[in-house]
Order: structure tokens, then C-alpha cells, then sequence
């Protein structure tokens, strides 16, 4: 993972070979970078970005297979909770370029930026219930995004939407043919926000995000159902199947 800021854009990159997944000690360097650039008054808006041609994979599978125990199950899966508050409790826009697909905790960061600008390529997918888990983590800032209709039909359903069907319910603010004309996009958004005042945009976002105030304790309730859920015999031999990410 690298974070650097300049000219007021703070910009967050992470890669992971597996497709962008999610392993704990990313999350954790993850919800630490938003945190400090958060803090950092030379940043005035926040970008969050992968390498690579998936945007994010959601978590790690390798690691769900080496869950133990429902502590550590929890514990893994507070990464999740901590990187979605870490976002949403930023006094700053978090602007997120998607540049292809999105799946599982992959669509939670998505859901839990202020702004997702994404490419056709962007397709989206809550894979939790196939595995023998459920979406219940990131299903708080989905479900605000886009509606509980719409998340239970995806919850449900867990099979890929089109970029074109996440711009239409809201979990991309723009929708662009190709990666490059989704850099210029990303480019002029956060330089224009870098301009913008500070102060009517964290006041924005205190709007944005009203009515979460009780999350940190719904997402731990959840880390834990997710942390015991994972070492069930049907999760085991699912993600056995689907085999590591």
C-alpha cells in the first residue's frame, strides 16, 4: 500500500496479487492511511485507488481458510468494520476510482465513499451468501446508498451487476467508457474538491453520514456473527471450492 498527498489530494493505492484481495493486515494499514490522511491538514480530499485491472476482490480467502476460532474470526473481520468507519468518519471526501470489478468487501469501499467514480469494466458482486456468510459488514453503507431493495435483491442474488446497473442505484456518481477517460475524470474531481472550502465540505459530509452514529456498535455485532458464521462445515468446504483469492 502507498499514500502520498500532494497539491491537497491525498491519494491511497493498494494492491494485492490476488486480485486486490483483502488480507488483515492490509485492511489495517488501509483504515490507518484514511485515518492520517484525515487528520493531515495538507489534504483536503482523500482518493482511494487499486493497481492493477480489479478494483477489489473482497476479503482474502486464503485467510478466511486459516480462521480458527470465532475470536479471530471477529478480528478479521473488524478490518472491514474499521477501514468502513475509518471512511465514513473522515472530515473529508473520499473519492474512489473503480476500475474494474468489485466484489464482496470490494463493493462495501465503494459503497462507504463519498464519491465512486468508476469504468464500464466496473461490474459488481456480493458473493457472502455462496460462501455460507452473508453481506452483513458491509451491508450498513450499501443498504444506505442504494436502498434495502436493492441490496437484498443483490444480497440474494449473488451474481454480477453491470457498471451500468451501480450508476444507476447510486453506488457510482460517474460511469466512464474506458480507464482513461475514467483518470481524467478522477483527475478533474479531486482537483476541483482540492480547491473546494474545507469547511462546507466536512459539514457535507456530517449530512452525508447522518444517522450512522450507532454503527461502530452494529458493525462489531456483525464482525462477530460474520466471525462465527466463517467456521461453519458449509463455509469451509465452499471457500475450499472457490478456492483462495
Amino acid at each position: 500500500m502507498v499514500s502520498r498527498t500532494s497539491a491537497g489530494i491525498a491519494t491511497i493505492t493498494f494492491s494485492h496479487p490476488k486480485s486486490n484481495s483483502l488480507p488483515g493486515v492490509l485492511l489495517v494499514e488501509l483504515a490507518r492511511a484514511v485515518s492520517v490522511a484525515g487528520a493531515d491538514p495538507a489534504a483536503r480530499v482523500i482518493l482511494l485507488r487499486s493497481e492493477g485491472d480489479t478494483f477489489c476482490a473482497g476479503a482474502s480467502f486464503a485467510e478466511l481458510q486459516n480462521i480458527s476460532d470465532a475470536s479471530g474470526g471477529k478480528r478479521f473481520f473488524m478490518g472491514f468494520v474499521n477501514l468502513i468507519l475509518a471512511m465514513i468518519r473522515a472530515p473529508k471526501f473520499v473519492v474512489t476510482r473503480v476500475q474494474g470489478k468489485a466484489v464482496g468487501g470490494g463493493v462495501g469501499i465503494v459503497s462507504a465513499s463519498d464519491y465512486a467514480i468508476a469504468a464500464r469494466g466496473a461490474s459488481l458482486k456480493l458473493s457472502e451468501l455462496a460462501v455460507g456468510l452473508g453481506p452483513f459488514i458491509v451491508g450498513l453503507p450499501i443498504q444506505k446508498k442504494i436502498g434495502m431493495g436493492a441490496f437484498s435483491a443483490m444480497s440474494i442474488d449473488a451474481d454480477w451487476r453491470d457498471a451500468d446497473w451501480g450508476y444507476r442505484h447510486g453506488l457510482y456518481a460517474e460511469l466512464h467508457s474506458d480507464v482513461a477517460s475514467l483518470d481524467a475524470a478522477v483527475g478533474k474531481r479531486t482537483e476541483t474538491l482540492a480547491a473546494s472550502n474545507p469547511d462546507a465540505m466536512a459539514q457535507l459530509k456530517k449530512v452525508f453520514w447522518e444517522g450512522t452514529e450507532n454503527w461502530a456498535e452494529q458493525l462489531a455485532s456483525r464482525a462477530a456473527m460474520s466471525g462465527t458464521l466463517v467456521l461453519s462445515e458449509f463455509t469451509s468446504e465452499a471457500v475450499g471450492r472457490t478456492g483462495p483469492k
